[in-house]
């Protein structure tokens, strides 16, 4: 079969299997697969293919087929524009987060005093390589429980060429970053324990998805001892528990405003101390 008549099939497969962006996908896995860019198979569209080559692109198409995420296939996801690695370890970097970051980083370039940040629950360190890499002259505080995590975090810290200012450490929440911060980010777990998730969702780690409020709760009454006068808070939060957050943000803050993600459904809560 010719790459285009593949590329078809396995298309063709993956719709079939749940797959919400199955030429997509297809695509991806096919480029990683034959260590080619994806504008390459359009380029060689009318290339045969053999056997051997196609027998890596096969278990890849039927391991997506079964729900595993397109990123931990290839090992990789762009997020704000920079590759970074990804591992069953850590939740793949979602675009809705780059809401997050881009609030983070706007407020940071109008505020160039304040250069001491957190990320809280850093994961693959999306967010704190982001706001190191957007922001050079800050300082990002990135904490997780997750040894595992924290070693990725580190990895894509150094292939971007920010690990100095990028500082990990492993605890719970708040516990081991510096008091004095003038901005706290956080894409702590959120959803509901009772959540209907896709299977690709379900593959990524559990402690690192199901929350609810109570972590996100937790942060926004710890965050004022960690924060210097005038600091943000920029935390993701699901939609459906948007109004309660939003109420505990408006008792305990001087000013809260809730910004809506890509879908237009409200993704994060950005909150100030007096």
């Amino acid at each position: 079969m010719t790459l285009i008549e593949v590329l078809k099939r396995a298309t063709g497969y993956l719709e079939q299997h749940g797959s919400s962006s199955p030429r997509l996908d297809a695509e991806i896995l096919l480029a990683h697969a034959l260590g080619l860019r994806r504008i390459d198979l359009y380029l060689q569209h009318e290339r045969p293919l053999s056997d051997p080559e196609l027998k890596p692109y096969r278990d890849l198409i039927g391991r997506r087929g079964k729900g595993e995420p397109v990123a931990y296939l290839v090992g990789r996801k762009e997020f704000m524009g920079l590759e970074l690695e990804v591992t069953p370890e850590v939740l793949v970097p979602n675009p809705d987060t780059e809401v997050l970051v881009q609030l983070a980083v706007s407020w940071g370039r109008e505020n160039p005093g304040r250069k001491r940040f957190a990320d809280v629950g850093t994961g693959s360190g999306c967010i704190a390589v982001a706001l190191a890499h957007f922001l050079p002259e800050v300082e990002v505080f990135a904490s997780d429980v997750s040894p595992e995590a924290l070693a990725v975090a580190e990895r894509n810290a150094v292939r971007h060429s920010v690990r100095e200012r990028v500082h990990l450490a492993q605890g719970d929440l708040l516990q081991p970053v510096p008091a004095g911060l003038d901005a706290i980010c956080a894409n702590l777990p959120y959803v509901a324990e009772d959540a209907e998730l896709p299977a690709e969702v379900l593959a990524q780690p559990r402690q690192a998805l199901f929350g609810g409020d109570r972590l996100v709760r937790r942060l926004l009454e710890e965050a004022p001892a960690r924060l210097a006068p005038g600091g943000v808070v920029f935390a993701e939060i699901d939609p459906a528990i948007a109004g309660g957050l939003f109420e505990l943000a408006g008792r305990t803050y001087a000013k809260a405003m809730l910004h809506r993600d890509l879908a237009g459904l409200e993704r994060v809560l950005v909150a100030w101390k007096s």
